[in-house]
């Protein structure tokens, strides 16, 4: 590895109080025997942790004139290997890290290595390097297109306009695919209504139970739009609170939605023998 810059004392001192964190955090045995693996000397292993740690860090980066052995040292004490029956500390632990290493212009990936990313000047910035809620989306292998409709809001964590965007990205996908220029249910209806032969189909639409799933879809949208966008549409955001849990489940049924829509029959354009 090339040599890398000394950290700034701040940035040192909070990940120290995170690994260091008395309620949760590693054991005196632990701290010494990853200091040691770091090749960091224990300086002061008679005072509370995060200063223990703390102290040994700055120690050696003076030493060295350059922040390789931190870095070494965050690596070992988040290596997943080390926190297999412990995943909730583990992601909530390398969060916080991720947040204030970014200052510095790295993260470590879940995958517990370091690597190189654009240096953050501000607190959003790091918070948005960090956000737990696009690293839950991607594991729960979100559609792409929920995270690019709402991509600047997922970054800060704005769960009320991350909704509201990917509420939208479905309206906008049915027009794209039909080039109709209505809105919410009637977009529905005249997408899906199947009187005559629809825009989109989910199915044949020969048996009774496959006319049903069409329907189901279609009650399903305007739910998705009446509950979540023409809500966040219209309500104050500070009325309209929304949590992370909350916030997953929405986005992941929007997911869902997104992929029916992705393999639904353009069944009205092969009709007119237009594909």
């Amino acid at each position: 590895m090339a040599v890398i810059p000394k950290f700034n004392a701040s940035v040192i001192e909070s990940i120290s109080k995170i690994l260091g964190d008395t309620s949760n955090g590693f054991t005196g045995t632990e701290i010494a025997k990853l200091l040691y693996e770091s090749s960091i000397e224990d300086i002061e292993s008679t005072i509370t942790k995060w200063r223990r740690i703390n102290a040994a860090l700055e120690n050696k980066q003076n030493i060295d004139n350059c922040s390789n052995n931190i870095l070494a040292f965050i690596q070992n004490s988040l290596n997943p290997a080390k926190h297999y029956d412990n995943e909730e500390w583990f992601n909530d632990t390398r969060n916080k890290i991720n947040k204030v290493l970014s200052f510095e212009g790295f993260s470590i990936g879940e995958n517990g290595k370091i690597e190189p990313i654009k240096k953050s000047n501000t607190i959003s910035e790091s918070k948005a390097r960090a956000s737990k809620l696009k690293e839950s989306l991607l594991l729960r292998k979100v559609h792409n297109d929920v995270l690019k409709y709402c991509k600047e809001e997922l970054l800060v964590d704005n769960y009320f306009h991350a909704v509201f965007e990917a509420t939208k990205s479905v309206a906008d996908k049915i027009r794209e695919r039909t080039n109709l220029t209505s809105d919410g249910a009637t977009l529905v209806d005249e997408a899906f209504s199947f009187k005559s032969i629809p825009y989109l189909s989910l199915n044949s639409l020969i048996t009774e139970s496959e006319q049903s799933e069409q329907k189901g879809f279609m009650n399903l949208l305007k739910g998705l739009f009446g509950t979540f966008r023409n809500t966040t549409a219209h309500a104050p955001k500070i009325k309209w609170k929304i949590d992370e849990l909350d916030a997953l489940d929405i986005l992941s049924m929007i997911s869902l939605v997104h992929r029916r829509l992705d393999k639904a029959i353009e069944a009205k354009k092969m009709y007119e023998g237009k594909i």
